[in-house]
């Protein structure tokens, strides 16, 4: 029962989810909110540029919000299943 717990805690230790789960995710396109905003053709502090910045946030906390969320489901399943490594 030991060994099985210390080989769980090894591989979860070396899954490259766990170790970048609290880097912030790169909203859609990957690249900086501001540059994506103004290559827009959005003057910077109009209305069309407030939206679009929110818009980048909200999808940026959307997949932050996934990401913990798939991360607690594994963890949920790894203890409710210890019979699968």
């Amino acid at each position: 029962m030991r060994s099985r717990f210390l080989r769980l805690c090894l591989r979860a230790s070396c899954s490259p989810a766990c170790s970048a789960r609290y880097q912030t995710p790169v909203a859609v396109g990957g690249d900086d909110d501001d540059a994506v905003c103004l290559g827009r053709g959005n003057a910077q502090g109009s209305p069309e540029y407030v939206a679009c910045r929110k818009d980048r946030d909200v999808q940026r906390n959307a997949a932050t919000a996934r990401a913990d969320r798939r991360q607690r489901d594994l963890g949920e399943y790894m203890l409710n299943h210890p019979e699968r490594p």
